[in-house]
C-alpha cells in the first residue's frame, strides 16, 4: 500500500513541518519553533508569506521592522527559554537576506538557536538575473545568501521540493543539539517555495528532539576529582552554559559543600545569587576586585560552560600563578580543551552533580574562605558607594542610574544590555537576584541588540518585567522595533541613557592614544574641530514618535520615581535620562589586550604604546 500524501507547496509544507517539532529535556516538552518573524518582499511574499497565512492557526507570525533586529528578538526569546524553544526569521532576497548576517553571527557566537529562511534566486533560472540577484562571473550558483555560510551552524539551499525533507530534519537536529546549536539557514529559491509536491504524511507527524544531558566519562571525572582535591586555591568560572543547562542548583550545591568560590562571565552572571557567600561577581577586564585578585593566585581554574573570551576572562593575562592549571566542564569538546585544560565533556548540570558526589567531604581551607569572603564584603561597599547619590536632586551618574534601577526591580525582572559602557558597569556592579535576571549579550557585543531582545524575552515570558538598557549610541543603531512592541502590546521597559557620545569606545580610544577621535556627538566646524555643544537631538521625542510612553527624569529622585512608574505600566514605556558624564564606575581590574600604534608622532599614542609594552609583557599562553 502506498503511503498517504498531502499536496502542498514547499513553503506550506515547511511551515506545517515546523509547527510539529518539539524538544524535550527532563521530561518537559517545548515547541521547538514557536513563531516566525518576517518582513516580506519579493522572494518570500508569495511563498513563505502565503504559507504563514495559510497556516496561521499553527504558526504565530510577528511583523518586524528590520531583519537584523528580528534575529535579535528571536535570540532573546531562545536565551530566555534556555535554548529549548526558538523562532524562525524569514526575509526577501537581496538586502533583506544580507541584513541577517550580523544577527546570525551573534546567535552562532553565543550558541543560541535561530532558524533563518531567506528567499533566494530562481532555481530554474527563467529570470537571470532577477531583481537584487548577485551575479558572479564564474560561480553561477552563488547568491548573497552565501554570506550566511560562515555564521551558520548549518546551511542548505533547497533547490528541489524533495530536498526539503532531509534539509529540514538536519536543521532541527542542529537547532536542538546543545553542543551544535546556533544560526541555521535554509535558503529558499522563490520558485521552489511556490512549487507543489506530494508530501508523505509522516513528514508532518509530531517529532520530539531529545535535548541530551551527556554524563562525564569516568576517566575524565576521576582526573577532575584528583585535580580539585589537590588544589589549594581553586576558582570556578561560571559561563553561560550554567544557565543553558539549568545547572544553577547543582552549582550552588557543589559550592555549599566545598566552599569553592565562583566568579562569572557576562553570560554566566546570576549563576549564584549575588548575596551567596561564595559569589564573587564578574571576572576579567570588567570584573570585581575580589574575583580578579583570586584569579591571579588561583592554582586551579574550573571553567563551567565558558568560552574564555579575552575580554570577559582576560584569560591571557589574568591567571598569573606559575603553576595554574585549568579544568573545563563543557558540553562541547571544542570549548572544553581551551587553555590546555583537563576536560569533562558533559552537560553542565550532570557534570557538576557528579563532581559534587565525588568531592563528598572535601572542603577548601578555612583561611581561603575567610580571604574571599572578606574581599566580597569590601567589594559590596564599593558597589554601595557607586550606587549612592549624595544629592537626590542632582543629575545622576550612570552608576547611580543602575542604583536607582536596583532599588526598583523585582527578583524575577530581566535586565538586558549588550554594548557600550553599560556592560562593564553592570558586570562589576549589578546584583543579580535570579538566574535569568542578568541578560547581557557580550559574545558579539552587538549595538542595537537590546530593544529587539527585550521584545523576544517578553514574548518568552509574558508575565515578566523586562528592562532594556540602552545608551544613546546603541539606541541610534536600531530603535525601530519599538513599533513592534507597540503593535504587539508588549510592555517592555526602555531605560534610555543620554551621554552624547560613545562613552565606552571613547574611553578606550583615550587609553590607546586615539584621543577620543570620532566618538563624540557634537557640532563639527569646517576646520574639523568640535565646538563642544551637543547636537540638538531629542531621543525621548523619537521614542515617543514610535509609540512609546515616555517619562523624562532630570534628577536621581525623578529617575527613581519614573522607574517605579514604568515598572507598573502595562504598555511599552521609556524612561529617558541625561547623565553626568564624569566617570563613576570603579576602574578596570584586569588588562585587556588592544594593540597600540607601534610608532606615532602624537604624544598620546607614544605614551599609550609605552603602557602597552609594559602590560603585554605579562601575556602568556597556557600550555
Amino acid at each position: 500500500m502506498s503511503p498517504s500524501t498531502t499536496r502542498l507547496t514547499v513553503a506550506q509544507a515547511l511551515v506545517r513541518f515546523l509547527s510539529a517539532q518539539y524538544t524535550e529535556r527532563d521530561g518537559v516538552r517545548h515547541r521547538l519553533i514557536a513563531g516566525t518573524w518576517g518582513i516580506f518582499g519579493h522572494g518570500n511574499v508569495a511563498g513563505i508569506g502565503q504559507a504563514l497565512l495559510e497556516h496561521d492557526d499553527v504558526m504565530p507570525y510577528h511583523q518586524g521592522r528590520n531583519e537584523q533586529s528580528m534575529v535579535h528578538a528571536a535570540v532573546g526569546y531562545a536565551r530566555q527559554l534556555n535554548r529549548l524553544s526558538a523562532q524562525a526569521v524569514t526575509t526577501s532576497i537581496g538586502p533583506g537576506a544580507t541584513n541577517l548576517v550580523t544577527g546570525a553571527a551573534l546567535a552562532t557566537i553565543n550558541r543560541l538557536p535561530v532558524l533563518l529562511l531567506p528567499g533566494d534566486y530562481f532555481a530554474t533560472r527563467p529570470a537571470d538575473p532577477l531583481l537584487q540577484q548577485l551575479e558572479h562571473p564564474v560561480e553561477a550558483d552563488l547568491s548573497v545568501n552565501d554570506t550566511l555560510r560562515p555564521v551558520s551552524r548549518y546551511f542548505d539551499r533547497v533547490t528541489r521540493p524533495e530536498a526539503l525533507i532531509p534539509s529540514a530534519l538536519n536543521a532541527m537536529r542542529v537547532l536542538a543539539d546543545p553542543a551544535e546549536t546556533g544560526a541555521v539557514t535554509l535558503a529558499l529559491p522563490q520558485d521552489v517555495q511556490a512549487q507543489a509536491y506530494d508530501w508523505p504524511e509522516e513528514f508532518f507527524a509530531d517529532r520530539v528532539w531529545l535535548v541530551r544531558r551527556p554524563a562525564p566519562d569516568p576517566v575524565e571525572l576521576a582526573e577532575a576529582l584528583r585535580a580539585v582535591r589537590a588544589a589549594e586555591r581553586p576558582l570556578i568560572v561560571a559561563g553561560g552554559g550554567v544557565h543553558h543547562s539549568e545547572a544553577e542548583d547543582a552549582l550552588r550545591a557543589l559550592v555549599d559543600a566545598t566552599g569553592i568560590p565562583v566568579a562569572s562571565t557576562q553570560a554566566g552572571k546570576g549563576s549564584l545569587r549575588h548575596d551567596h557567600p561564595a559569589d564573587l561577581g564578574g571576572i576579567g577586564h570588567t570584573g570585581t576586585a575580589v574575583a580578579d585578585d583570586l584569579a591571579r593566585t588561583a592554582d586551579l581554574v574550573i571553567g563551567v560552560g565558558t568560552r574564555y573570551t579575552d575580554f570577559t576572562t582576560a584569560s591571557g593575562t589574568l591567571f598569573r600563578q606559575p603553576g595554574v592549571r585549568f579544568l573545563n566542564l563543557n558540553i562541547t569538546a571544542f570549548d572544553a580543551h581551551k587553555l590546555a585544560a583537563r576536560t569533562v565533556v558533559a552537560d553542565a548540570r550532570t557534570a557538576l552533580e557528579a563532581l559534587a558526589e565525588g568531592l563528598a567531604g572535601h572542603r577548601v581551607d578555612a583561611a581561603y574562605e575567610a580571604e574571599y569572603r572578606g574581599g566580597k564584603e569590601r567589594w559590596d561597599r564599593v558597589v554601595q558607594a557607586a550606587y549612592r547619590a549624595a544629592d537626590e536632586d542632582a543629575v545622576p551618574t550612570q552608576t547611580q542610574v543602575l542604583g536607582a534601577l536596583d532599588a526598583v526591580v523585582g527578583d524575577a525582572d530581566v535586565v538586558i544590555n549588550a554594548a557600550g559602557s553599560l556592560p562593564g558597569d553592570l558586570h562589576k556592579l549589578w546584583r543579580a537576584r535570579s538566574p535569568r535576571q542578568y541578560h547581557l549579550e557580550y559574545g558579539y557585543s552587538c549595538m542595537g541588540y537590546e530593544i529587539p531582545a527585550g521584545i523576544g524575552v517578553q514574548q518568552a515570558a509574558p508575565d515578566t518585567v523586562v528592562w532594556s538598557l540602552v545608551g544613546d549610541g546603541t539606541y541610534l543603531m536600531m530603535p525601530t522595533e519599538i513599533v513592534t512592541a507597540v503593535q504587539e502590546g508588549l510592555p517592555v521597559k526602555l531605560v534610555l541613557i543620554q551621554n552624547h557620545g560613545y562613552a565606552s569606545i571613547g574611553g578606550l580610544s583615550e587609553a590607546v592614544g586615539g584621543e577620543r577621535f570620532g566618538t563624540d556627538y557634537r557640532h563639527r566646524a569646517a576646520d574639523g574641530t568640535f565646538s563642544g555643544a551637543p547636537l540638538p537631538v531629542d531621543l525621548a521625542a523619537n521614542a515617543a514618535s514610535l509609540g512609546m510612553h515616555v517619562l523624562r527624569a532630570k534628577t536621581v529622585r525623578e529617575l527613581r520615581e519614573a522607574l517605579a512608574t514604568a515598572r507598573a505600566s502595562d504598555r511599552p514605556t521609556c524612561v529617558y535620562v541625561e547623565t553626568d558624564t564624569a566617570p563613576s564606575a570603579p576602574g578596570a581590574e584586569a588588562w585587556w589586550d588592544v594593540p597600540v600604534a607601534e610608532t606615532a608622532t602624537r604624544e598620546a599614542a607614544v605614551r599609550a604604546r609605552e603602557t602597552y609594552d609594559r602590560q603585554v609583557a605579562d601575556r602568556r599562553r597556557h600550555l
